[in-house]
């Protein structure tokens, strides 16, 4: 069993210094930057950070950064295959005695939900079997967002995207269950999964101070609320993230030793149409008629998550 104090117990013990500087070129109010955000103040400078295309893409464009550490952009599918061939380099050097133990660098991909549960999953899954060292950070913000909002692997049911628009047919919009990628990745016995939300600084920043002191494949979840497609005002990020918390449609937990352990359990989940009605891409559950079956079956699915997992 990995024992590990925490770390963190408020906000102001959060570390001050910033890994990304402010200003770029994403949406206001994307959750995943504040996730990454978080992220880099744990877990230092010393950082490579292989990006697949996505959102992502736009936050370092030659010649300019906003990173202390390096930044390598890659193709949708290949940023664990970049991540791999860093990871050896590094390692070779080491071996070889030309890289101080103080100037090796935490090598993580930061890759979207598309890329993640799409596009790379089949060079992920390969990477996790070969036991590679490295941190896996998917901001989710549950579509393929870079290029107008389409249907994703991660994308839930009920919701509206550029390619499940709602018909007469096809009322609920998407129609098929968010895919699981916890436990995808769970399956194959990595070293540490966790999910995380930008409402939940500690929770985050502690998962981050536990995963830097492993070694192998490392996956967060963060969900990532996103004012664009989702379709609400940037200042509500938070409150969009706390919702998705408090109705318990995003379950923070966390995977080590074997064992799935819940971080954050919401004393009395709130109903989940708190949460969907806030959002334009779940309009059409309560516009122009209420469809109350719809609301029904996505409080089903999550109040049978929770029952299975008491």
């Amino acid at each position: 069993m990995i024992e590990i104090p925490t770390h963190h117990k408020k906000v102001t013990d959060l570390h001050p210094e910033e890994g990304i500087a402010p200003g770029s070129a994403l949406c206001a109010g994307c959750g995943g930057l504040e996730g990454i955000r978080l992220a880099l103040k744990e877990l230092g400078d010393n950082v490579h950070i292989s990006n697949a295309a996505g959102c992502f893409t736009l936050l370092s464009i030659y010649p300019f950064t906003p990173f202390k550490g390096s930044w390598l952009y890659t193709t949708m599918a290949a940023p664990v295959p970049a991540a791999q061939g860093v990871r050896d380099a590094l390692d070779i050097k080491r071996s070889q005695g030309k890289l101080a133990e103080e100037d090796d660098f935490q090598v993580m991909v930061v890759a979207g939900d598309g890329s993640s549960a799409d596009m790379g999953l089949s060079p992920t899954s390969a990477a996790i079997h070969r036991n590679l060292d490295f941190i896996y950070f998917c901001y989710d913000n549950e579509a393929y967002g870079n290029t107008g909002f389409q249907l994703s692997g991660s994308s839930p049911y009920g919701s509206r995207t550029q390619t499940t628009p709602v018909t007469q047919a096809h009322p609920a919009g998407a129609e098929r269950p968010k895919k699981d990628l916890f436990q995808i990745w769970k399956s194959q016995n990595p070293s540490y999964i966790a999910t995380v939300s930008p409402r939940e600084p500690i929770d985050l920043s502690n998962k981050f101070a536990k995963a830097k002191t492993l070694k192998g494949p490392r996956l967060f979840i963060c969900l990532s609320p996103c004012p664009t497609g989702w379709g609400f005002d940037p200042k509500d990020t938070h409150t969009i993230a706390k919702l998705a918390v408090d109705t318990g449609i995003f379950p923070l937990k966390e995977y080590v030793d074997g064992q799935v352990v819940h971080t954050r359990v919401p004393r009395k989940r709130i109903p989940v149409e708190k949460y969907l009605e806030h959002q334009k891409r779940f309009r059409h559950l309560f516009e122009p008629t209420r469809q109350n079956d719809l609301i029904q079956k996505i409080q089903e699915d999550v109040d049978r998550y929770w029952e299975h997992s008491s």
